[in-house]
């Protein structure tokens, strides 16, 4: 098997190895515990199997690793230890070798990383799920980050859904289960397409890079589908600027940076960074906030984005007949007479969860470090695994995920009323 598989055959077969190594682990430790008259504690397997999980996914890369990525922010329905050790995927992978990203720059760019830069560094010192980036300078003395994608990650896209959405449908039914894949590979497509992100990087740094935010810009003349250029951004990733600094009015000021960057995004345009882990924040040399990968972006078409903000102003209101008129034009439920018993059930789940997600914005500033809300939060994500069946617009699927430091943050929003109500502001 190559060092990068990428056949069906290589890609399924190393998952199904995977899968049998970790059931074959958690076989033989309960079977120990049972002989030897013990308590089952998982921690130690859980462990074990997370390193098992990661290294043969970091071996794939591609959108298998998309998915461990995507773990690693689901510390709710996930062990701790998986979603610990997962965070690796974020900006953690092994890189692939020198030569062969001498190849795909040659390819890609007409010549030999050396003889386009002034200097090229040739350990990647960022690699993640879909490709790596080097440290770069231009002849005119810019220092960029050159991206490279893996070899055949948009070719594997489909061969990789494909064996995901097998499990996923013996997990889950309902309707909508094609409609939310057809969307995921419509993202996964756009994100393996550097020109289109080179686009984004641009929007974002026409829109955002002032003030507090800093973002990467993009060189175009060195970028291809598969080789992105763009300006590089000194400074240290969120989880290990954490760390470093226990100082709680400094935490208090980077998560309320976080909060405004998406809330700006909201409200100006609805144009939504949608991959929004610890990987992609930079605590930057000069006390901004670095966004980095553009990559993967949510543009909300306007009559979902009207509704949902609506949605969110009925649960702040407790506006219950609005509330479930909205849950039916998106899709959340099929209807709102004559609801059965399971549908009302969802409904009231959906309406406790609603409540929690506007619960910060009663208060002038809200807590994020209080325990109670995480919990609360946390409990909710593990009662909607007992929900079989997916609901609610496709839209949905990129536009919650966001991640909250333990942080104190200004919550302070004006409703106005025009063809709806809207959050107008928040202020730090």
């Amino acid at each position: 098997m190559s060092d990068y598989p990428s056949s069906k055959f290589e890609r399924g077969s190393t998952i199904a190895k995977t899968g049998l190594k970790m059931g074959t682990n958690y076989a033989k430790h309960h079977l120990k515990n049972v002989l030897q008259g013990k308590k089952n504690n998982f921690r130690e397997v859980h462990r074990k199997n997370a390193n098992i999980m990661f290294n043969e996914l970091a071996k794939l890369r591609g959108t298998a690793l998309k998915m461990a990525q995507a773990m690693s922010l689901d510390t709710a329905m996930l062990p701790g230890e998986f979603a610990e050790i997962m965070t690796q995927a974020q900006y953690s992978v092994p890189p692939i070798n020198r030569a062969l990203v001498r190849t795909l720059i040659k390819k890609e760019l007409g010549e030999y990383p050396e003889n386009i830069f002034a200097s090229f560094e040739p350990d990647a010192f960022a690699a993640a799920s879909l490709g790596q980036v080097h440290r770069a300078e231009l002849r005119d003395g810019r220092k960029v980050a050159v991206k490279v994608q893996y070899p055949n990650v948009r070719e594997t896209i489909d061969s990789d859904l494909a064996m995901v959405k097998v499990i996923y449908k013996r997990l889950v039914q309902g309707k909508l289960a094609d409609e939310y894949f057809t969307e995921v590979r419509e993202k996964l497509m756009e994100e393996t397409d550097y020109l289109n992100e080179g686009k984004q990087i641009r929007f974002f740094h026409d829109k955002y890079n002032q003030g507090d935010f800093v973002t990467p810009e993009w060189i175009p003349e060195l970028s291809t589908g598969k080789v992105l250029t763009m300006t590089f951004i000194e400074g240290i990733h969120i989880n290990e600027f954490l760390r470093r600094h226990d100082d709680q009015e400094m935490r208090n000021r980077y998560g309320q940076l976080i909060w405004d960057f998406f809330h700006a995004q909201i409200n100006d345009t609805c144009t939504i960074h949608a991959d929004a882990h610890p990987g992609n924040f930079l605590y930057t040399t000069d006390g901004r906030l670095g966004v980095l990968d553009f990559g993967c972006v949510k543009v909300c078409p306007a009559d979902f984005f009207s509704r949902y903000m609506e949605l969110f102003v009925a649960h702040f209101n407790q506006h219950e007949n609005r509330m479930l008129q909205l849950y039916k034009e998106l899709e959340i439920i099929d209807d709102i007479q004559d609801l059965n018993e399971s549908e009302l059930d969802f409904v009231n789940f959906t309406r406790r969860l609603g409540r929690l997600f506007v619960n910060p914005y009663h208060f002038d500033t809200f807590d994020f470090s209080d325990d109670r809300f995480s919990e609360e939060f946390n409990g909710y994500a593990r009662e909607a695994v007992g929900y079989k069946e997916p609901r609610g617009s496709k839209h949905f699927i990129f536009m919650a995920r966001g991640q909250v430091l333990k942080n104190k943050a200004t919550c302070r929003v004006m409703f106005i009323s025009a063809g709806g109500l809207f959050p107008s502001g928040l202020t730090c």
